[in-house]
C-alpha cells in the first residue's frame, strides 16, 4: 500500500503545480508619456504591501533624471530595491530602450542607439541593472531583434502585448517557448502570443491574456502548455496596484486561480519549459498598422528618416577627420544630438500625435527634437569637411559616405558634374576643369507626348493622361519596356467620397513645364488636378543615372475626406475605414512583369512578401504592409524588376490585378478617435529604379543607401582623394564612431556573395578585434597586408548579419 501511495501523492503534487499560471505585471510609459509624481511612491509602497507581487518596467530612461531631483526619497528606495538583480528579484527593467521606439519603422542603426543609450542612462542610475528579457506593451519588435538582443547581453525575450494592441501584435505562434530566430540566423529563447492567444472580441486592443482569463488558461493547458503566462504592463499612473488582485484567493472577474506573478527573468529561468521548438520570424509575422497616409504622421516619418541619414554621415565624416587629420571626436554632441533623435522615434510619436497640449503635442516634440539633432549633425559635418578640405580654393572636393565607389552626377553652384569617387572617402576637381556630362534631351513630340531620352531610358509623359508616363523603355536592359500598353505609371488615384468618389489624376490634362533640358539633366514639372487639388510631380532623369527621381507636391486648400467611407470609431467595432489603402490616394506603378512577386526591407533585413494582397479592413486581420525605405516589385523568373524608393516610413500596395503603389494621403476619423485632417500641402519624395535581375543582384540594398547619403560637395584648397575603408560587394557600413582611441566600424551584410568578407583599411590600426553591441570581446583578428601593401582583415559574415569591428590605434 505504502508502494502505491508514493506514486499516487507524486502525482497530485505534479499536478497541483502544473495547473498554477503566471502574470507579468508592472508598468510602461515615462517622463514625455505619462507617468505622475507619484508613481515611483506608489511602486515602493505596494511592494511592500504585496509581498508577492513582482513588476516589470518598460519605463523611460530618461525619467530619472527627473525622479532623482523631485522625489529623492523614494528615488533612493527604488534604488536599493533594484540592487537585488538574481533570479528571485521582485523588479526587472524588461525595455532599456531610450525611446520606446516601435523599431520596425526606423532603421537598424537606430535601433542599436535605442539600447545603448538607454542602457547606459538606466546604468547611471542603477549600477547593478542586468538586461536579461526583452518584453514590450505596444508592438515594438522587428525581425532583425535577435541578434541585436543577444549582441547586448539579453537571453530572453517575449512577444506578446496582449493589453495594448491598438497598432498591431505578432503572429500567433507555438505554444509556452519558441527559439525567434531571425533573418540572419540567430534565436533567443522567447514566449510568443500563443496559437491559442485569441483576441477579445467586441475589443481593438486586446487579447484574451491581457487579465489571465480561465478561458485564455484552461485553453493554454488544453493545448499543451505547463506553464501559460498571460501579461499587463500597466499605464505609469494607473493606481490599481497589482493587476489581478484576489486572483489566487477567489479567481474574481473571471480571472484564473492560482495565478501567481514573476518576472520574466523568474519565468524563463525558474518556471517556463526550456523545451523550445524553432521559429523562422519573418518581417511579416510582425502585423502592425498605424496611420498610414495621414499627414501628420507622413511628416513625423520623414522628420525621423532626414535626421537618421544626417546622423549616420556625420559620424562618418566626423571619423575621417579624426582619423585623418586628428580631429577631435565630438562625443558631447552626437550624444546630445542622438538623444532628441531616438526620442522623436517614441512609438507614442507614431501612434498618438496629436496627443498633448496645445502646441506642445507629440507632433510638435517631434519637430522640435529632429530639428536639434539637424542642427548638431549639419554642425558637425561642415566642420569636418572643412578640416578634410581646407578653405576655400581652385578645386571641388565631393565626399562619400557609403562602402562603395560611386559615379555620381553631381551639382557645385549651377554645374552638373560626373563624380568618381571611392568608398568612405573624398575625390578633388578642379573647378575649371570639372567633367561634364551630355546627352539627356527632351523633345515635345507632334502628338503633344513629351520624350525623355538618355543613355538609359527613353520615357514617354502624355499631358492628354495627367502626365503620367505612359511608356518607359530600359535600353540597356535589353530596350525592356517597362509599362504594359495602355496602362500609366504616376497615376494618382484615391477616393474622395464626399467629391465624387474614385477620382484619378489622368482624367484631367495636365501641363508639362520643362525645367531643365539637358545635357546632363532633364527635369519636368508635372502640372495637374485631382478632385480639383492641384498638383505639381516634378521628375528628375540624368545621364548615366539608373534611378529616376520625383518629388510630389499636392496644394490642399481645404481638408477634402479621403479613404474608404467615413468612420466613427468604437471600441467595439473592429471594421476601420482608415485600414483599406486602395480607397486611399495612391502613386500607382503598374509595370509588365507576369507572376509578381514583392520584396521588401526592413531593419537589417530583406523579406520575400507572401501575402496575396497588402489590403485588410479589420483590427483582428492586419498584415503587414509597412515600407520603411524600398519595396521591389519582380517577375516571377526574377529576370526584371521596378524598385521604389520613399523619404518616410509608410505602407505600400499590391495584390492580383491591383500594381504596386505608394500610400500618399488619408484624411478622415482614425485610431484613437482622432480625425486626421490636411492643414497645408503635402510634399513627399520617391525614386524608381528599373532593374534587371532581382533585387540582391541588382543592388537595391545599396542604391538605397546611396539615395539616402547622397555625395557632398564642397570647395578645397588642394587635390587628391583618399578611402577611410572598402568593403565587399553587398557589405553596407551602417556606422562608423570614435571612441578612447578607436574606430568602431558596423557592417551589415544585405547581399555579400562570400560568407566570409574583407574589409579594406585606408589608415593605421595596431590591433583588430570583432567585438559584440556592448563592448564584449569575441575575436581578434589578423591585420593583413598585400603586395601593394593595402591592409585588410576578413571574417565570417552571414547573411543579414551585424558586425562590429574596433580598431585600435595606440
Amino acid at each position: 500500500m505504502k508502494q502505491l501511495l508514493v506514486p499516487i501523492l507524486l502525482f497530485f503534487v505534479l499536478k497541483g503545480a502544473a495547473q498554477t499560471a503566471w502574470f507579468i505585471d508592472g508598468y510602461h510609459g515615462g517622463i514625455y508619456g505619462h507617468i505622475p509624481p507619484w508613481q515611483t511612491k506608489f511602486m515602493v509602497e505596494k511592494l511592500a504591501q504585496y509581498p508577492e507581487w513582482k513588476i516589470n518596467l518598460e519605463l523611460e530612461p530618461e525619467s530619472w533624471d527627473s525622479i532623482a531631483v523631485h522625489d529623492a526619497a523614494n528615488y533612493a528606495a527604488f534604488q536599493k530595491l533594484m540592487t537585488d538583480q538574481s533570479v528571485n528579484a521582485r523588479i526587472e527593467y524588461v525595455n532599456p530602450a531610450y525611446g520606446q521606439a516601435y523599431m520596425y519603422n526606423i532603421s537598424g542603426e537606430s535601433m542599436i542607439r535605442q539600447f545603448y543609450y538607454g542602457m547606459k542612462k538606466l546604468r547611471q542610475h542603477f549600477p547593478a541593472i542586468q538586461f536579461t528579457t526583452y518584453s514590450s506593451e505596444e508592438p515594438c519588435f522587428t525581425s532583425a531583434l535577435p541578434q541585436v538582443l543577444r549582441s547586448y547581453g539579453f537571453r530572453y525575450a517575449s512577444l506578446k502585448n496582449p493589453n495594448t494592441c491598438w497598432g498591431g501584435y505578432t503572429r500567433a505562434f507555438g505554444g509556452e517557448l519558441v527559439n525567434w530566430t531571425g533573418p540572419d540566423g540567430t534565436s533567443i529563447l522567447t514566449v510568443p502570443r500563443y496559437e491559442i492567444e485569441a483576441f477579445k472580441p467586441h475589443s481593438i486592443w486586446e487579447t484574451i491574456a491581457s487579465g489571465n482569463s480561465r478561458e485564455y488558461v484552461q485553453k493554454a493547458f488544453a493545448y499543451g502548455i505547463q506553464h501559460p503566462v498571460g501579461m499587463c504592463l500597466q499605464d505609469a499612473g494607473w493606481s490599481f496596484g497589482p493587476w489581478l488582485k484576489g486572483a489566487n484567493e477567489t479567481g474574481s472577474n473571471g480571472v484564473y486561480a492560482p495565478t501567481k506573478y514573476t518576472t520574466w527573468r523568474g519565468y524563463f529561468e525558474k518556471i517556463g519549459n526550456k523545451e523550445a521548438k524553432s521559429w523562422r520570424f519573418s518581417q511579416e509575422d510582425v502585423q502592425v498598422g498605424l496611420m498610414w497616409g495621414a499627414q501628420v504622421l507622413q511628416r513625423i516619418a520623414q522628420a525621423v528618416r532626414h535626421s537618421e541619414n544626417t546622423m549616420v554621415q556625420a559620424e562618418k565624416l566626423a571619423a575621417m577627420a579624426t582619423i585623418w587629420t586628428g580631429a577631435t571626436w565630438p562625443a558631447n554632441s552626437f550624444n546630445d544630438a542622438w538623444r532628441t533623435l531616438l526620442l522623436s522615434q517614441h512609438h507614442d510619436c507614431w501612434i498618438v500625435p496629436y496627443n498633448g497640449k496645445k502646441n506642445d503635442t507629440w507632433a510638435d516634440k517631434v519637430v522640435k527634437w529632429t530639428g536639434f539633432t539637424n542642427h548638431i549633425s549639419d554642425s558637425i559635418t561642415q566642420t569636418a569637411t572643412r578640416q578634410l578640405s581646407g578653405s576655400a580654393g581652385a578645386y571641388v572636393r565631393v565626399f562619400n559616405t557609403t562602402a562603395v565607389e560611386r559615379d555620381e552626377l553631381v551639382r557645385y553652384g549651377d554645374q552638373l558634374f560626373r563624380a568618381k569617387v571611392p568608398p568612405m572617402g573624398y575625390v578633388s576637381y578642379k573647378l575649371n576643369a570639372l567633367p561634364l556630362v551630355k546627352g539627356a534631351v527632351v523633345t515635345k513630340l507632334e502628338n503633344g507626348v513629351y520624350q525623355v531620352e538618355t543613355d538609359l531610358y527613353r520615357l514617354l509623359i502624355d499631358p492628354a493622361k495627367g502626365g503620367t508616363i505612359t511608356s518607359w523603355v530600359a535600353k540597356q536592359l535589353s530596350n525592356k519596356e517597362f509599362i504594359e500598353p495602355g496602362n500609366r505609371l504616376n497615376e494618382l488615384r484615391g477616393n474622395f467620397y464626399n467629391n465624387g468618389g474614385m477620382q484619378s489624376s489622368a482624367d484631367k490634362v495636365a501641363e508639362v513645364e520643362v525645367l531643365e533640358n539637358g545635357a546632363a539633366e532633364i527635369k519636368l514639372a508635372i502640372k495637374g488636378s485631382i478632385a480639383g487639388t492641384p498638383f505639381t510631380q516634378t521628375i528628375t532623369v540624368q545621364q548615366g543615372q539608373a534611378r529616376v527621381d520625383i518629388h510630389l507636391k499636392i496644394d490642399w486648400k481645404d481638408n477634402p475626406a479621403i479613404g474608404e467611407y467615413y468612420d466613427e470609431p468604437k471600441d467595439t467595432q473592429v471594421r476601420k475605414a482608415y485600414y483599406d489603402d486602395r480607397f486611399k490616394l495612391l502613386a500607382l506603378f503598374p509595370v509588365d512583369l507576369s507572376s509578381q512577386k514583392i520584396v521588401k526591407n526592413a531593419p537589417f533585413d530583406v523579406t520575400q512578401s507572401k501575402l496575396n494582397n497588402t489590403f485588410y479592413n479589420r483590427w483582428d486581420s492586419i498584415k503587414n504592409n509597412v515600407l520603411l525605405n524600398w519595396v521591389d516589385v519582380e517577375d516571377g523568373k526574377g529576370e526584371y524588376g521596378l524598385a521604389l524608393f520613399t523619404d518616410h516610413t509608410t505602407s505600400y500596395t499590391h495584390g492580383e490585378n491591383f500594381p504596386l503603389g505608394l500610400t500618399i494621403q488619408y484624411s478622415g476619423n482614425g485610431i484613437f478617435y482622432r480625425n486626421y485632417t490636411l492643414d497645408g500641402p503635402t510634399e513627399i519624395h520617391y525614386a524608381l529604379l528599373p532593374h534587371k535581375g532581382t533585387w540582391d543582384q541588382a543592388g537595391c540594398w545599396a542604391e538605397g543607401t546611396k539615395w539616402n547619403e547622397p555625395l557632398i560637395v564642397t570647395t578645397a584648397t588642394g587635390e587628391g582623394q583618399r578611402s577611410l575603408l572598402q568593403t565587399e560587394q553587398g557589405i553596407e557600413v551602417s556606422s562608423i564612431t570614435s571612441v578612447s582611441n578607436a574606430t568602431l566600424v558596423r557592417l551589415f551584410n544585405a547581399d555579400a556573395k562570400s560568407p566570409v568578407v574583407k574589409v579594406y583599411l585606408g589608415f593605421s590600426a595596431k590591433r583588430a578585434v570583432q567585438v559584440e553591441l556592448d563592448g564584449r570581446l569575441i575575436k581578434t583578428l589578423s591585420i593583413h597586408t598585400d603586395k601593394t601593401g593595402r591592409k585588410w582583415v576578413e571574417m565570417p559574415m552571414p547573411r543579414f548579419a551585424i558586425r562590429t569591428i574596433k580598431f585600435e590605434h595606440v
